[in-house]
């Protein structure tokens, strides 16, 4: 028998505030390497600004009252409390949508788009696409942590959130959505319960990172494997200690606010499409309420899990079989990997929209909700008569 959902209110207790503030006061940075800003990692003075704000600036009350006016629930689900926001849907029959967020976001990604999806009346649109939402912190992410609790894989994660979906809020057939690891977990979602799944949309495309899977490329497959070449040589650094040795990485991050806004920080810049200026594309408060939600809860270590699982474990989607559930995919310009439909089609056998994006990149709910609220809606629209 399926577990209650228990309504949830997050109320980060002050001494945790003061005692971030005091850590921010006692940073010790290193030097400035010697090149040009940002060529080894995260540029030292860039943080310096950032960790000042953070200190003397930031408002984590302002942001945790925008989650806290979102419906809120906690449920005994797969051996953990598993955290999720619902936000029903406002119009004649809302499609109930499952949002899966990734690595190093949290469901504050989610806070502008969800009203976008639940309600686009309010926003101009129909009230035809309207969306009840259902966000879960993945396993082992922020609100869905507890110290010792068990590791997921994406696998285990598509599970659980197929669970939730069906046996705890008794949805039969719901649509899901993600990005970075939510794609992966979308993705086997399709693929493990298809009977459960209307169909799923990605704003990251998770084929198989091969750069000799295609032995006559056409132009539009080589500009992706040299990218793809690059991407593996240059930008991977995080992922191999990640999956490798992730206890080790946790105790520095854990017990350093600065080096863990160093390490995020770093990728809402090298994701997001923001000319070199993180801030061009999320605003500084916006990065340090998802950064505070990891130092908050203690879950950065937890959080590296699914790259452990996925490096010492097989593709989410075994070889030689395909998503066959109905998908769709928005290509945002500054994506970390834009494969071509080419490619994608091995894998997914029923893409329905393929949108090449003007704007936007890896954290799309963040830095284009608008635009990914209306692909969404569109993409969904024609599925909801079957």
């Amino acid at each position: 028998m399926a577990s209650t959902p228990q309504p949830f209110r997050l109320q980060i207790p002050d001494a945790a505030i003061v005692d971030l503030r005091e850590r921010l006061t006692r940073t010790r940075f290193p030097d400035q390497a010697p090149a040009a800003s940002w060529s080894y990692g995260t540029d030292v003075d860039w943080l310096r600004g950032l960790v000042a704000h953070w200190r003397e600036g930031f408002d984590w009350r302002l942001h945790e009252a925008r989650l806290n006016a979102f419906p809120q629930f906690k449920v005994a689900l797969a051996g953990i409390d598993l955290h999720f926001i619902r936000a029903e849907g406002k119009g004649p029959a809302p499609m109930p949508l499952l949002l899966s967020h990734g690595w190093p976001g949290s469901v504050f990604e989610f806070l502008e788009l969800i009203p976008r999806l639940t309600d686009p009346a309010q926003f101009g649109g129909d009230p035809a696409d309207a969306f009840t939402v259902v966000a879960p912190s993945l396993p082992g992410y922020g609100l869905s942590f507890a110290p010792g609790q068990p590791r997921f894989s994406c696998e285990q994660i598509a599970d659980s959130f197929t669970e939730l979906m069906s046996s705890v809020l008794g949805f039969r057939r719901f649509a899901a959505q993600g990005g970075d690891w939510g794609s992966f977990i979308t993705s086997r979602i399709g693929f493990a319960h298809p009977e459960k799944t209307i169909g799923i949309h990605l704003n990251m495309m998770p084929l198989r990172r091969d750069p000799k899977m295609v032995a006559d490329p056409t132009p539009d497959e080589r500009r992706y494997l040299d990218e793809l070449a690059v991407w593996l040589r240059e930008e991977t650094g995080y992922q191999w200690i990640q999956g490798t040795r992730p206890q080790t990485l946790a105790f520095g991050l854990t017990d350093s606010p600065a080096g863990l806004a160093a390490w995020i920080g770093e990728k809402f810049r090298a994701w997001s499409d923001c000319e070199g200026v993180p801030e061009r594309a999320i605003g500084r408060d916006d990065m340090l309420a998802n950064i505070s939600l990891y130092w908050f809860t203690g879950a950065i270590g937890s959080s590296f899990w699914p790259y452990y699982a996925r490096m010492h474990g097989p593709w989410p989607i075994p070889n030689g079989r395909t998503v066959d559930v109905p998908t769709g995919y928005s290509a945002f310009p500054h994506e970390i990997l834009r494969p071509p439909r080419s490619l994608a089609e091995r894998a997914y056998t029923d893409i329905r929209r393929w949108s090449v994006m003007p704007r936007g990149g890896h954290f799309a709910a963040m830095e284009q909700p608008e635009a990914l609220a209306h692909e969404i809606r569109e993409f969904f629209r024609p599925l909801r008569t079957t």
